[in-house]
């Protein structure tokens, strides 16, 4: 017999960590669980964890884990007009100082965004509507292109 090398890949949530939703996915042929540790307690995921150990030895068969971490909260300052409209093309700068936001630039909170830069990196804003491309780094700032524009807020 030929072994599979395609994983198939579920995220488990509030609804698939009931243990007969679990089951009739790892029985549809899911064999790595995704646990997305944005979302839900540690809690949550210890028992879902659990779930999938004991239904891996009731099916037989070994099921992977995959844990997604949660990544640092960098958030962006505020805006002069509480909002701005970026298009594509246009130049936007991420500072570590304070400043009121507009257009053209914007705070951010994390104080070591430029240093952990490159130049050509993408940065993704509201969860990805907006996208930016680095274009220059200073000490201080974060110089970059709109390459998907957007609102922020």
């Amino acid at each position: 017999m030929l072994s599979r090398r395609t994983k198939i890949v579920a995220t488990i949530g509030p609804k698939s960590r009931e243990p007969e939703v679990l089951r009739a996915l790892l029985a549809a042929g899911v064999n790595v669980v995704r646990f997305n540790f944005s979302h839900g307690s540690r809690e949550d995921h210890a028992q879902a964890f659990e779930r999938v150990r004991a239904l891996e030895a009731e099916l037989g068969r070994p099921i992977a884990v995959l844990a997604d971490l949660q990544g640092p909260k960098i958030r962006i300052g505020r805006f002069k007009d509480g909002r701005v409209r970026l298009v594509p093309g246009q130049p936007f700068v991420l500072t570590t100082e304070e400043v009121e936001g507009d257009e053209t630039r914007v705070s951010v909170s994390y104080k070591g965004l430029p240093g952990d830069l490159e130049v050509g990196e993408r940065l993704l804003l509201d969860d990805g509507k907006v996208v930016l491309e680095v274009v220059e780094l200073t000490p201080t700032e974060v110089r970059t292109v709109v390459r998907v524009g957007g609102e922020l807020s």
